[in-house]
């Protein structure tokens, strides 16, 4: 009788793409984390000799876990406090992980801008459409994961593409073309130089900060480079009378990004959207929940 291999060591060995398929579909490092736990334990019940395709069952198992924890964070968002914007993910300058959690995520898919698009989807045409566009699956595998025909599928990814491409305008920056605007903005905003912030701000710059309702932050959307340059300087100044404040530059999903820590906590991670050599959208996220997870 052939020895099965063991169930732990078949997980660990996916479990960079699981856990990027779950972060992909929730937009959360928490939740994607107890989605695999929970895929684990259900891994660990299944009867190995039946599995043709180890990687298609493990995201079939991982993406039935997320879409139906998206299902209820769904209903949970509507009633959201202010901005709801991803988990922030570490990413290295080259789009990956250095520490702490592994993930396979690269490029455009990782950035907060994309990750707001997929938020525009149903949970179904979401699933569909990472598994699809992101990872690359068939549509006899994605069929399998959602629990619908083939048919189906590709009237769901059809949908999801249309939807995508209506949202997206040009693609964000990649961490080598961002890093020499993001230098010039970081030391514009270090400075104080309103300015020189403005100049490198587009047109219709937006800055959107999620405080989930727990501590202070807009929230609303904040439109316009004099506007985001004034505010972003008044809340560098307002952190630095609130403690000693500490600013970190790192890459937080594939972007450009300040990590704030006052008197040695961390209180905000900022990431910096840069198109066409123009900061587009800065992401603050304030909210404690999201932030336990961040390495700094």
């Amino acid at each position: 009788m052939t020895e099965q291999p063991d169930p732990a060591d078949e997980f660990t060995r996916h479990r960079a793409l699981l856990f990027s398929i779950a972060y992909e579909i929730l937009g959360s490092v928490a939740d994607a984390e107890d989605v695999l736990q929970d895929s684990y334990l259900r891994w660990r019940s299944v009867n190995r000799t039946t599995v043709e395709n180890t990687r298609a069952y493990l995201a079939r198992i991982v993406t039935r876990q997320a879409l139906g924890v998206l299902r209820s964070a769904v209903r949970r968002r509507e009633q959201y406090v202010g901005p709801w914007l991803p988990e922030p993910l570490v990413t290295d300058a080259a789009g990956d992980a250095p520490d702490g959690i592994d993930h396979v995520l690269t490029g455009e898919a990782v950035t907060t801008a994309m990750l707001l698009v997929l938020e525009a989807l149903t949970p179904a045409q979401r699933a569909v459409f990472v598994l699809r566009e992101v990872f690359g699956f068939d549509y006899a595998e994605i069929a399998a994961a959602v629990g619908k025909s083939e048919a189906a599928v590709r009237q769901l990814n059809q949908r999801a593409r249309s939807s995508v491409r209506a949202r997206r305008h040009t693609a964000v920056a990649t961490p080598a073309e961002a890093q020499p605007v993001a230098e010039r903005f970081l030391t514009a905003a270090a400075t104080g130089d309103v300015q020189g912030l403005m100049d490198l701000l587009a047109p219709d710059v937006v800055y959107l900060a999620d405080g989930g309702g727990v501590v202070n932050a807009v929230r609303r959307p904040v439109v316009g480079p004099d506007k985001v340059a004034r505010l972003l300087l008044g809340l560098l100044a307002k952190g630095a009378r609130m403690g000693e404040l500490d600013v970190r530059i790192g890459a937080y999903n594939g972007m450009p990004s300040l990590a704030v820590l006052i008197d040695g906590e961390l209180d905000q991670v900022t990431s910096v959207e840069i198109r066409g050599g123009v900061v587009t959208a800065l992401y603050c996220v304030r909210n404690p929940a999201k932030l336990t997870a961040v390495k700094v």
